[in-house]
């Protein structure tokens, strides 16, 4: 691979480490403190500012997680397959249903019983919120709403309107959620039950 060919590869690393970074939900200076690399080294290479080297994408494969394959995303060798690996936030689990940065982005995630623990904290941030419960219950406060979903129903709000999920039950609940290149929820339509 040569010339325009390479620089197309390279100035495509830069938006997958910040999609990455951001679908971790790390700051550079977290990342920096990890990798050892520094905050203005890190943003330039995301910026697209400075050319990726090896010496700089393998620690930060390693603390995204991927392979470095995925950084530079290499042609796929022909297994389909993704290999997964889970990482914690926040108390839940997240498991990687999805591979290319910078895209739609699958997560399953497994929030444990009674999460999270004390009173509901309603917030509101950009973006949207999207989630399909796979197995247990959710309950979702929405606004002046009080919303229980059961497998197989979705949910789906702007994220301006103070919101908070959790679960409510004894037994881990899964859900699958859809993030956006930049890291945001994506949606589909849903409307609370009556009543």
């Amino acid at each position: 691979m040569t010339g325009p060919d390479l620089d197309g590869v390279l100035e495509a690393v830069g938006p997958r480490l910040r999609a990455l970074r951001r679908q971790r939900g790390a700051t550079l200076a977290e990342l920096s403190e990890s990798t050892g690399i520094s905050v203005s080294t890190l943003s330039r290479l995301e910026s697209g500012q400075r050319r990726p080297t090896l010496e700089l994408l393998l620690p930060l494969a390693r603390a995204h997680q991927v392979q470095l394959d995925e950084l530079v995303d290499a042609p796929v060798t022909g297994d389909p397959r993704i290999h997964a690996r889970p990482f914690q936030r926040h108390g839940s689990t997240f498991i990687p249903m999805t591979r290319r940065p910078g895209g739609v982005q699958a997560y399953k995630q497994i929030i444990p019983p009674h999460w999270p623990p004390g009173e509901p904290d309603l917030r509101t941030h950009e973006g949207y919120d999207w989630f399909y419960v796979l197995s247990g219950r959710i309950r979702l406060l929405l606004g002046e709403h009080d919303i229980v979903l059961k497998p197989g129903e979705v949910a789906e709000f702007d994220t301006r309107t103070p919101h908070w999920f959790g679960n409510p039950g004894p037994e881990p609940a899964e859900v699958l959620s859809l993030f956006g290149p930049q890291g945001e929820r994506l949606h589909v339509r849903a409307q609370p039950s009556p009543g």
